[in-house]
């Protein structure tokens, strides 16, 4: 089934899917996303659903008629296509990033073979410009291969120290959360986090929950004590990252450390932590380490029959978001949906 006839069924419907709320809003402001990885039919397949459905504007990165000529039944014809061979922009491209990478010594001409010869460097690159309001790949790529030109062009977000990956979980008839949706981090990236990589990774998840939610992030920072009720270095970080958090981002609404039962249900939270404006009322789930956040989502995923949409990456200046290489298309019209959201806050700023 189409996507706009999937949205289309919602309609009159109290309680829609996560993930058709995510495409509506995403089709209310139309970003642009670029998907380098033309050459995977799994790229094509999505290319089509997300035009057919109005979800985003699509660039594909790659010669027109070769891409064209693989897309079998799948009508692509209203994706925008960029030949990094052809592009007539190329040198002003390869001038701005050998100025990124001067540091490293790179030349204008090293920087043209570079924007030639990968498709993400040149994706990343189209967002960097102003072409498009972020990028999705990683169908045909691992994560390094992603996240290294993003982060060499684009760096991090102002205020921002690392870059962090999160899940944003759909739990069925589940009361908790923002009616069962919450935030995951980090679930993906960094092993183990200091206090100060934990503070900036509360921040940014909160900051993603609202950009995608749209609504209030409430953010708890788990540890295996709650308020105090243990003694142990592992909670003194999470002590420490949430009194970081605070002094960051005092607006925020943060707790910890929590258990996870004292951070999402109101009657535990209320035992465990009475004086937390927080407790029990947490949207946004930060785990202390990678271990942690790694296996709690993969448990709410199995075990809670939950949809996890990601990893989204955080942190970046512009929204690049990476895909499973064992993804379907559907998962990449997903991304590109919750990418699109991403770009949409990022233009308001």
């Amino acid at each position: 089934m189409a996507y706009n006839e999937r949205v289309n069924n919602f309609k009159g419907v109290c309680v829609m899917a996560f993930l058709d709320k995510v495409i509506e809003v995403a089709k209310k402001d139309i970003q642009t996303i670029v998907l380098p990885e033309a050459f995977d039919p799994r790229t094509i397949e999505a290319t089509h659903k997300i035009l057919e459905a109005g979800i985003a504007n699509i660039i594909l990165v790659g010669d027109k008629e070769e891409i064209l000529s693989t897309a079998g039944e799948w009508k692509i014809e209203g994706a925008t296509f960029i030949n990094p061979k052809t592009f007539d922009q190329l040198d002003a491209f390869a001038a701005e990033l050998a100025n990124l990478r001067k540091s490293k010594g790179m030349t204008v001409e090293e920087a043209k073979e570079i924007l030639i010869d990968s498709e993400l460097f040149f994706g990343v690159m189209l967002v960097k410009m102003g072409f498009a309001g972020g990028m999705v790949a990683g169908a045909a790529n691992s994560t390094a291969n992603v996240l290294r030109p993003a982060l060499q062009i684009l760096k991090t977000a102002p205020g921002t120290k690392l870059v962090s990956a999160v899940f944003l979980m759909e739990v069925p008839n589940c009361e908790f959360g923002e009616e069962g949706i919450f935030i995951f981090g980090d679930c993906a990236l960094n092993p183990n986090p200091t206090s100060e990589e934990l503070a900036h990774i509360a921040i940014s998840s909160a900051k993603t929950f609202e950009s995608i939610v749209h609504a209030e992030p409430k953010v708890a920072m788990l540890s295996f004590s709650s308020m105090g009720s243990a003694s142990h270095a592992d909670v003194d970080k999470v002590v420490e990252a949430t009194r970081i958090a605070k002094e960051l981002a005092p607006e925020l609404a943060l707790d910890g450390e929590l258990q996870f039962d004292a951070a999402i249900v109101p009657s535990v939270g209320k035992k465990k932590a009475p004086e937390s404006k927080v407790a029990g009322e947490a949207n946004v789930i930060i785990f202390p380490d990678l271990d942690a956040g790694n296996i709690g989502y993969k448990l709410v995923q199995r075990l809670a029959k939950a949809n996890a949409y990601g990893p989204i990456c955080q942190g970046l200046a512009m929204p690049v978001n990476d895909l499973s290489r064992g993804c379907y298309a559907d998962d990449i019209v997903g991304t590109v949906a919750l990418t699109a959201l991403q770009a949409q806050m990022q233009s308001k700023k």
